[in-house]
Parts: C-alpha cells; sequence; structure tokens
C-alpha cells in the first residue's frame, strides 16, 4: 500500500546521513534475524495451524506514542515486500544450508506481511503494538517492528548522527581491543552481527557489518540479518529463541515437560544441525538441572546466554558438561546478553579455554555514537492458542507473562519459589 505522506527531509551538510528520510525503512523480508527463518521453517512444518499473539515491549519506558502514524505508514509499506530469486538462492544454498527444506523454500516465495494481524494503537499515553494470527504468517513481524520503531525512534530524537561517527567510534572499539587482548586472544575471539532489532539505522548496521568483515581484529564470524549476508556473502548465524521454547507451553504436551519437547522437536526438525540451545526460558537452573539431560547434552553442540550474570552462568554450563562426562571443550557457549568488546573479552578470559566460545553483539555494534542511548525493546510471544505462556528470565527484567494465575501456576510446576509477579505487560 503506497503512502501519500510527504517525508519531511531534514537540512543535512554535505556529510552522509545515517536514515532513509524519502523511502521505506525496510526494503527486503529478509531484513530479519536468520532464527526467525529456522524457526519458520520448523513451525511451518509441525505447527502450522497454531494461532499465537506477540506484543511489544519497550523495557525503557520511554514514551513513544508521537510515532504511532509514522509507524502504522511504515508497516503497511511491509506489504510490498516478497523474497526475490537471488535472495532466496542464496537462503537456500544447499552447499551451505542444506537442512533448509524445497517446502519450505516454496512457502517463503510466497509469503506476504498481511496487515490484517498486526494492531497499533495507544494505550496508556504509550504505543501499543500487537500481533495475532497463525504463527507462520505472523511470526516475521516481529524483528520487523523492532527495527522500524527503533530507527523511526532515533531519526527523530538523534537527527543529524552521520556515518563518520559509526566508522569512527567501531575503529576506536578495534584500536581499544587490539591494545588491550593479546594475538592469541584475538585469533579466537569469535564475534557475530547480532544488530538487527535494536539498531540505529539500516544503514548504520550495513557500514557495520561491512567494516566488521574488513577489518575486525579478531576473528567477525558472520551476521543473522540474510539481507546483508547476501550482499556481503558472509555465513548467517542463527538458531532458535525464546518464541521455539514458549510455544510448547500451550501445545499438546504437559507443562512440565515442554522444554523437553521444544528441544526434541528442534532435533527432529535439524537432525544434529544448528545444534545451540537457550536455557533461559524456565531458568537457565532449571534447564541445567532438570531438562538438559546426557540425551540433549550429546544431541546439541553448546548453549546460548541470554541473560543473568554470564561468568556464572559459564561456570554452571561447563559443570554441567563434567558432570555428565562430557569434555566441555567439545562444546560452545554463545553469548549474546547486552555485550560490547570489553565484556566480551573478559568472559572469553574467564571461560579461559574450558570451552569454545562465541559472542554475538548487536547494540553495541550498531548503536553505538557518542550522545545516543539506545532504545531498549523486545517483542515477546505472550499467547498461544488463546493461552498464555511464560518466561522466567535469570534477570527478572527479562520475564514474560500476561495471566497472573498462569503464572503462579507455572511457577508452581517448575518449582520457581521467587519470581517477580511484576512482569513485563
Amino acid at each position: 500500500m503506497e503512502s501519500n505522506r510527504a517525508w519531511n527531509t531534514p537540512v543535512i551538510g554535505k556529510t552522509e546521513s545515517i536514515y532513509k528520510w524519502n523511502q521505506p525503512l525496510l526494503s527486503s523480508v529478509l531484513d530479519t534475524d536468520f532464527y526467525k527463518l529456522t524457526m519458520l521453517q520448523a513451525v511451518h512444518h509441525q505447527h502450522a495451524n497454531v494461532d499465537v499473539e506477540y506484543a511489544f515491549i519497550c523495557r525503557s519506558k520511554e514514551n513513544l506514542s508521537h510515532l504511532i502514524p509514522e509507524v502504522r505508514e511504515q508497516l503497511e509499506h511491509l506489504a510490498n515486500l516478497q523474497v526475490r530469486d537471488d535472495e532466496l538462492r542464496f537462503v537456500f544454498d544447499q552447499r551451505f544450508r542444506e537442512y533448509l527444506t524445497d517446502d519450505f523454500r516454496r512457502f517463503l516465495a510466497l509469503f506476504r506481511f498481511n496487515l490484517r494481524y498486526v494492531h497499533v494503537s495507544e494505550v496508556d499515553g504509550q504505543i501499543s503494538i500487537r500481533v495475532r494470527g497463525p504463527m507462520v504468517h505472523t511470526m516475521l513481524f516481529e524483528i520487523a517492528v523492532l527495527a522500524i520503531v527503533s530507527e523511526l525512534r532515533n531519526r527523530t530524537k538523534y537527527p543529524d548522527v552521520q556515518l563518520s561517527q559509526v566508522r569512527d567510534r567501531l575503529y576506536q572499539k578495534f584500536e581499544w581491543l587490539e591494545k588491550n587482548a593479546t594475538k592469541e586472544e584475538l585469533a579466537d575471539f569469535r564475534v557475530s552481527d547480532f544488530s538487527t532489532r535494536r539498531r540505529l539505522s539500516q544503514e548504520v548496521q550495513r557500514e557495520v557489518v561491512d567494516i566488521m568483515r574488513r577489518d575486525f581484529p579478531g576473528q567477525f564470524v558472520g551476521t543473522s540479518n540474510p539481507m546483508l549476508a547476501y550482499e556481503f556473502d558472509l555465513p548467517l548465524i542463527g538458531t532458535m529463541a525464546h518464541e521455539w521454547l514458549m510455544l510448547h507451553q500451550q501445545t499438546d504436551v504437559r507443562l512440565v515437560n515442554s522444554e523437553k519437547a521444544a528441544l526434541e522437536n528442534w532435533v527432529h526438525e535439524y537432525r544434529g544441525r544448528l545444534g545451540i540451545a537457550l536455557t533461559d526460558v524456565i531458568s537457565s537452573d532449571y534447564f541445567l538441572n532438570k531438562d538438559f539431560d546426557l540425551y540433549f547434552a550429546k544431541l546439541y553442540d553448546g548453549l546460548r546466554h541470554d541473560s543473568g550474570c554470564p561468568f556464572a552462568w559459564a561456570d554452571k554450563c561447563i559443570k554441567r558438561y563434567e558432570d555428565l562426562r562430557i569434555d566441555p571443550k567439545r562444546k560452545e557457549l554463545m553469548f549474546s546478553d547486552s555485550l560490547n568488546f570489553e565484556k566480551a573479552l573478559a568472559i572469553h578470559r574467564h571461560v579461559g579455554g574450558r570451552a569454545r566460545v562465541g559472542f554475538g553483539i548487536g547494540t553495541s555494534l550498531a548503536c553505538d555514537v557518542e550522545g545516543v542511548e539506545p532504545l531498549s525493546i523486545v517483542m515477546k510471544l505472550v499467547r498461544v492458542n488463546g493461552a498464555a505462556v511464560v518466561k522466567f528470565s535469570d534477570d527478572p527484567v527479562k520475564n514474560v507473562c500476561e495471566d497472573p494465575s498462569f503464572l503462579q501456576y507455572a511457577a508452581s510446576v517448575f518449582g520457581i519459589k521467587e519470581f517477580n509477579d511484576k512482569v513485563a505487560q
């Protein structure tokens, strides 16, 4: 749907603006996170008839209601997008991603964003964005909504940021890393770009990925953004997100067995590929002590950290592998929670060769310019087939549940003695 709105272009000097002032913010269905595609294939095969609801959450509590007209307009542009043949050939290249199937390729080729499923309004003076409908047709809205809201807010609040500032800041961080890390550490310092959802703008992420692939002093192993992976011929990084495990809380398994069912179904879908599991849907302690037994520890290549203390989490994971008589040096610990180079290097040193380590860095890569305060926004699965789901994160700020009675019930089922009942709404 084309808009008749006249774009307001600010007066910019001869330097390079980071914003798309006169065109849609998203130009490709593949401007998303790769794990949305891997989860979408699994949902397409195993949960095609499941209806879900997603809710936008601004954790930083910033009032974004003034963006509602522009958000609606940008969402209208999504309806014009479809995956191009050349993009499909890249994503489904069987030399690298033989686990993606022909029937899913046909589905993705036909996929369109259907605006009937997305609802934008003002509630209690704040923006409310809800996506409701079949999971196979709604789950790709998540990253699109977050990227749109992030860029619209940033260009309203920080209209004069230039690409030169982005470049200068990134190279300053490279210099810090080269000064503070040894050559041996840099040789094994593996970083991926995870910055799509909270980037300053699409142009900033593109610039950052281009610089990282050319000049990063450690190992730049790829990006989670399929559009940019195609543009720069980079590896695609991503497996599963929290919604995959949360989905199984309201399917045909007992709640207490939901994580095990999700892990089992992922293995069924990918047969040993994409074997990095999230640990913090029902807390990492519960995951490691109750659900992550010898069977799954052998089946999965490693684990991903996304909340709580990364140092304590690494020690717990390594101990769990050792208790199961598995050599943790053969397993991967992936870290992706609010990282920068300083924090990642400290984690790298803490693990100290006891396991393979990788880092997915987002906001600190593509939303790090002096004077810019990044948004803290997420879009979380809140209902499956009309029933609530829950997330007991290792960080209470990241808890999710909209139904107090289900929250209490899930806490009793999983033996969660302490939880924050003021979870994100």
